[in-house]
């Protein structure tokens, strides 16, 4: 059936049901409800698959792609957004982001360079950040490139207890210690051995949606 060729293209593009929908134009929930697909469907899907030759999507003969195409390549489908409840623990949205499912996509236009996306709790940040908002990050790869002042998101691990922060980082006046710094000023900083951050990322940019209407 040619909701199963769908199906295959999904999994050809390396995306999931709801960015396909986003993509076409279909409505969420479209290939589950039904067994054929009309020709105006076919049409919104293969105008945004260009590659994807019509004679198999409406037939099953033929090849998948078009002719002379032999590598289709995953459809961008912008920053992925990590719900850290869902994960294990926090330290989760640092490891293989292949085995993390992103819940969402985030695209703006002339953003940095992200590797994901996750949303704010608590109010230490406030009121630059509140609950809910997002935050959007760059993994740092080596700890001597920490810029003071930026703010960071930051796993600690110190003698067995974790934390997880997002907050500024400053110079410490403590040899081999940095000092986390709140927006919030009813937040004290409080500092931690620079080796006991075992993860950290710096926050490129935040998001904040005031309505849901």
């Amino acid at each position: 059936m040619i909701v199963d060729r769908v199906l295959e293209i999904i999994d050809l593009k390396n995306i999931n049901k709801s960015t396909f929908y986003k993509l076409t134009g279909l409505s969420n929930g479209f290939l589950d409800k039904v067994k054929d697909i009309g020709a105006s469907k076919i049409e919104s899907i293969l105008n945004v698959f260009e590659d994807i030759n019509p004679e198999w999507l409406i037939t099953g003969k033929g090849s998948m792609l078009k002719t002379g195409l032999k590598v289709s390549e995953p459809i961008y489908k912008g920053i992925p957004l990590y719900d850290l409840t869902a994960t294990a623990s926090v330290v989760g949205i640092f490891s293989d982001t292949k085995l993390q499912i992103p819940i969402d996509h985030i695209n703006i236009p002339n953003l940095p360079k992200c590797d994901g996306a996750i949303h704010v709790t608590g109010d230490s940040m406030y009121p630059l950040l509140k609950a809910g908002d997002m935050v959007l990050y760059k993994h740092l790869n080596d700890k001597r490139n920490i810029i003071w002042g930026e703010m960071y998101i930051m796993y600690i691990n110190d003698h067995g207890d974790e934390f997880f922060f997002v907050k500024y980082i400053h110079k410490s006046n403590q040899e081999g210690y940095v000092k986390l710094v709140s927006q919030n000023q009813h937040h004290e900083p409080v500092e931690f051995p620079i080796d006991s951050i075992k993860q950290i990322a710096i926050v490129k940019a935040s998001v904040r949606i005031n309505s849901q209407v």
